[in-house]
């Protein structure tokens, strides 16, 4: 599948979600020689929706010579890399992101390998080893990756894919995962469907399960859900500030922050005036017109009383269902169905003439209707207008001669000929999204979509804050909320408050408000540290989003460029302008397995951990220091729960006792916690777990 996004949040949120856990060390693809995968580790931490992933794999050099590789990683198309370091002899090596895009040959050719194909998709992380491997030696590497999980209803669906049989037949000396939860809404259920777990657990706020096996082949995808309370909605804020005054990367402001947002399940649906244009094209001849047709009864049977809906379907020349939106109900129904049923495929691909038709029946619609065009081709246009600024121009026209108001036009392209470029500005310039699938992708990808914009309960959102400190939001704009979904919002601070959050917009023709009150942090978190990343992220989809907006040899182009490579560098997030080298003259850092003292290379540790009432700090100090330190507990989230001060007297060890309690002396329920101990312009962190 390949992709490119016009709304990349609300495709997140529709998208079929996939971890992946196991890369391969390509010797040579043309004769798939590989070296032995023999074991395989993933650990997952998930924050609500957000998860970090670290895949470990460990190769053995079984060509019978000394042999340099390169990795490849079925990376989803939704995922970032933030992190790649390889193990040999020992020692550590960490990659570089440098600023040239990833070089995607394959050694030894290996273009008709299609078991190999299969196994990476469409978007594979590369990684050019240049060191030389010894026979029958090992070889560790260790991905770190971060990905959003989409949300339906109260669940997340998450897989895993760990079936490695398309590479390897052998067995594995281990195979382990361990998936970890931490949610500010309760956790009702988590379920590891596909494996036994080892151990499975969860409370209100974390859960947890494991799972290892050995000397078995690596042929089952690890697979399962977990369910969060219908009954606990609204915004959910994490934020981090970064107090390393060498940071520099930009001058946005040190903080960063992270809201997840879901309207009341009891709000009122925003009814739909929904118009679903089919290419009936030649091109579109044999699978792709079924399931253009099953895309279409799918929508039509999933209607709300109160929708208006039109279909128009196009060729050489252009048909419409009903002369303008009807009503929907159950005669409706059925003569939609009918005519779906009779579209068959021949002629040539009119695009402007079924947004003649199409667009025009939203004229002066009642503003308190959501106007919805979703627009399924497989091609580019060869009649009517042709170019692609003709077309763009044309619909301009039409929503503007026509009075449309608050239209969104959802544009997905079928197989390899698809005019991108006018997909992506339809959708970009008429608050939709773009999508381009493969020949067998259509009813299911369209389906998932429409089940989540079923229910709309607020359109044109904003969001205000008081006072205004926060910079450089995403998505821009803000997508709609929807019943049932997600809408996650990221940006940047500059300075630590509790701040108002309104999210603004129209439901039934009324100004409706969302307010919602939320800390900012003025510490380091470390565990909210992916945050940089994300942020970083979604600036670079925004930005790659402008990029294709431009002829990619303008000027325009390649300064966006430019800046883009600039924040994947700097925050160490790949992008489609950059790749990890380093492979042989890498960062070095030797691992130590074990410590020599319970500190091991840490500056703290928390002892008991996990504990069940209260637990002692232990800090060293390793320069001279007289000054006061401060202590703060916060819990899995950045919130503030205790502080305290303790006063240095040099270099030395310290500790701290903490009884379990809050500031104002309730004892503290179950889950993660989190410590920071800042001097002067040091600052310490660690964790802890309360059972």
């Amino acid at each position: 599948m390949k992709k490119f996004t016009a709304l990349f949040l609300l495709i997140m949120s529709f998208a079929t979600y996939s971890l992946f856990a196991n890369g391969v060390a390509i010797k040579n693809a043309a004769n798939s020689e590989y070296f032995k995968l023999i074991s395989s580790d993933v650990q997952v931490t998930v924050y609500d929706q957000i998860a970090i992933v670290v895949s470990t794999q460990e190769f053995l050099n079984n060509t019978g010579e000394k042999s340099m590789i390169k990795y490849a990683f079925p990376l989803a198309e939704d995922a970032n890399g933030i992190g790649l370091r390889w193990k040999i002899n020992n020692i550590w090596y960490s990659a570089n992101l440098s600023a040239s895009p990833q070089d995607t040959t394959l050694p030894g050719g290996g273009g008709g390998n299609t078991n190999l194909q299969d196994f990476l998709g469409s978007t594979p992380l590369f990684f050019p080893l240049l060191d030389s491997i010894s026979n029958d030696s090992t070889l560790v590497i260790e991905l770190t990756y971060v990905q959003l999980l989409p949300y339906d209803f109260y669940q997340v669906d998450f897989m895993i894919p760990n079936d490695y049989s398309l590479i390897q037949g052998d067995v594995l000396e281990s195979q382990h995962i361990a998936f970890s939860l931490e949610s500010q809404r309760m956790i009702t259920d988590i379920e590891l469907l596909s494996h036994t777990a080892d151990t499975i657990f969860f409370n209100d706020s974390i859960a947890q399960f494991e799972h290892s096996e050995h000397e078995t082949a690596a042929i089952a995808d690890y697979s399962g859900i977990y369910k969060l309370s219908p009954d606990d909605l609204g915004l959910f804020s994490y934020s981090t500030y970064i107090t390393d005054t060498a940071f520099n990367c930009d001058d946005y402001g040190n903080g960063f922050f992270t809201f997840i947002v879901e309207p009341d399940p009891q709000s009122e649906g925003i009814d739909k005036v929904f118009t679903l244009i089919i290419d009936r094209s030649g091109s579109m001849t044999g699978n792709k017109i079924v399931q253009a047709r099953d895309a279409a009864t799918y929508i039509v049977e999933n209607l709300n009383e109160g929708d208006y809906f039109n279909i128009v379907d196009f060729s050489s020349d252009v048909s419409s269902l009903f002369e303008d939106h009807v009503a929907f109900d159950l005669g409706s129904q059925a003569t939609a169905l009918d005519y779906i049923d009779g579209l068959y495929a021949d002629g040539l691909t009119n695009i402007s003439g079924a947004f003649s038709t199409a667009i025009p029946d939203f004229a002066s619609n009642d503003t308190t209707l959501a106007n919805i065009i979703i627009f399924l081709t497989d091609g580019e246009a060869t009649t009517g207008i042709t170019d692609t600024e003709g077309i763009l121009t044309h619909i301009r026209d039409l929503i503007i001669s026509n009075e449309v108001n608050n239209l969104q036009i959802h544009t997905f392209g079928i197989g390899d000929y698809t005019n991108e470029y006018l997909l992506t500005q339809i959708a970009s310039q008429n608050n939709g999204l773009s999508e381009f699938l493969g020949n067998d992708e259509l009813e299911e990808v369209i389906t998932k979509f429409y089940r989540k914009i079923r229910n709309p309960v607020l359109i044109n959102t904003s969001m205000e804050v008081s006072p205004p400190l926060l910079t450089q939001i995403f998505p821009d704009p803000l997508d709609n909320l929807y019943l049932g979904q997600q809408l996650i919002v990221v940006g940047r601070y500059d300075s630590s408050a509790n701040i108002i959050v309104n999210f603004s917009g129209e439901a039934f023709g009324q100004p409706q408000t969302y307010q919602y009150s939320v800390d900012l942090v003025d510490t380091t978190i470390q565990t909210n540290m992916f945050l940089t990343k994300l942020w970083a992220k979604r600036k670079m989809d925004n930005l790659f989003i402008l990029y294709h907006s431009f002829d990619e040899n303008s000027t325009e182009a390649e300064e966006i460029k430019d800046e883009i490579v600039d924040i994947s560098i700097c925050y160490n997030v790949m992008s489609p302008f950059t790749s990890y080298t380093g492979g042989g003259c890498g960062t070095t850092f030797i691992e130590y397995d074990s410590p020599d003292t319970e500190y091991g290379e840490k500056s703290s540790f928390a002892s008991p951990n996990p504990f069940l009432t209260d637990v002692t700090i232990h800090f060293k100090i390793s320069v001279p220091n007289f000054e006061e330190a401060t202590i703060r507990i916060l819990d899995a989230f950045g919130r503030l729960i205790d502080v305290s001060k303790q006063k240095l007297s040099g270099k030395g060890e310290y500790i701290l006792h903490w009884d379990g309690r809050d500031k104002n002396g309730n004892m503290v329920p179950k889950g993660y916690y989190f410590y920071t101990i800042q001097y002067g312009s040091q600052s310490i962190s660690g964790k802890m777990i309360k059972l």
